[in-house]
């Protein structure tokens, strides 16, 4: 292909300018995490400087429980970007996943906008990324090899999408065969296979799906933080002058589609513990975290980790990314601390409750 920009290349660049700068959240729909509560632990036996804060992710011991997730590649402002994200997760020891790799496939002018990630992040576990339209399509072996090699990834993450595709001006809506070219994917791919969502969250009948499939990880990315459909929509606006695609009745919940964080992280830990088979998953919590305390429901909701794109991204375009992340880390080990729990599997064991009335 010729080596020039690509609509995908102009896309990439819209979405981090959309997310930055407009109002693209789901209205009235939340993560869910604000209907838990902890019971309080006065007598907790443990001190707060002890917490140990570290979790378990393929393989790696890594300092915190958390990702910075999927973001962005694959234009030339990107690789910027991405190597300010992978400096902080190589100084906090903790993992990171870029963005869709579709660009590099198309080309190679942008390839170092994902390559600069495990140059600046050589200890951390990176996660190559690919959207479920193409693995529907088929991707070659060379393919597959192209996206590991070019982040030297220890996972791939593939991002499920279809209300996002639904709502994009030039959006990829056939997702046949998507499970049998999944499967392929896994049995012929030297590293895990990651299922994400974007956005709109996971089911437990899906991830099952997912899983039998040959996903080793979930990561649910529900509903409440950044609406993609509502990214894609402004991007539609501009391009087609207001012209109206959906009736005005159904506009507002298609825009706000989704599965609350909190209710897909307690199906799938539900899920877990009632089918043996799926019991090995890794389960991540990611889709409108916004502190440390959210980190904490999950966890004790089942998720063995949790992730942020969006905040994150805002963090560092204003320089306060690793003051972030820290800062939820200790909220974190606030919860812990106000429950008893030392360390993060003590934490999953802690009771968590709906809030009354």
């Amino acid at each position: 292909m010729n080596e020039t920009k690509t609509i995908t290349t102009d896309r990439k660049e819209s979405h981090v300018e959309i997310c930055l700068n407009r109002d693209v959240g789901f209205d009235g729909k939340t993560t869910g995490f604000e209907r838990y509560e902890f019971a309080h632990n006065a007598a907790p036996e443990i001190h707060f400087n002890e917490i140990d804060l570290s979790a378990d992710i393929l393989g790696y011991r890594v300092s915190y429980p958390f990702m910075i997730s999927s973001m962005t590649g694959g234009y030339g402002k990107a690789e910027n970007l991405n190597r300010s994200l992978a400096q902080i997760a190589e100084k906090l020891n903790i993992p990171l996943g870029v963005g869709s790799m579709r660009q590099a496939l198309e080309n190679s002018l942008y390839r170092e906008s994902f390559s600069i990630v495990r140059q600046t992040a050589p200890s951390v576990p990176v996660f190559a990324n690919i959207g479920a339209p193409e693995v529907a399509k088929g991707l070659k072996d060379e393919e597959l090899h192209t996206l590991v090699d070019i982040v030297q990834a220890d996972g791939l993450i593939v991002h499920l999408n279809p209300a996002q595709e639904l709502f994009q001006p030039e959006g990829n809506t056939d997702f046949r065969n998507f499970l049998s070219g999944l499967r392929k994917v896994a049995e012929n791919i030297a590293v895990p296979v990651i299922a994400k969502e974007v956005g709109c969250g996971i089911s437990a009948d899906t991830a099952a799906s997912l899983i039998d499939a040959g996903v080793q990880i979930i990561d649910v990315a529900g509903a409440g933080g950044i609406s993609w459909q509502k990214v894609e929509e402004e991007r539609y606006l501009e391009q087609s002058q207001h012209e109206n695609r959906f009736s005005d009745s159904a506009l507002g919940e298609l825009l706000n589609w989704g599965i609350p964080t909190a209710q897909c992280v307690a199906e799938i830990a539900s899920l877990k513990e009632k089918e043996p088979k799926y019991s090995h998953i890794t389960l991540v919590a990611s889709g409108g975290i916004s502190n440390g305390i959210e980190i904490a429901k999950a966890l004790a909701l089942g998720a063995d980790m949790c992730a942020s794109a969006g905040m994150m991204l805002k963090s560092l375009h204003h320089g306060r990314l690793e003051e972030t992340i820290l800062t939820w880390m200790n909220d974190l080990r606030a919860v812990m601390f106000l429950t008893g729990a030392k360390n993060i599997k003590q934490l999953q064991k802690t009771r968590i409750t709906i809030k009354k009335g």
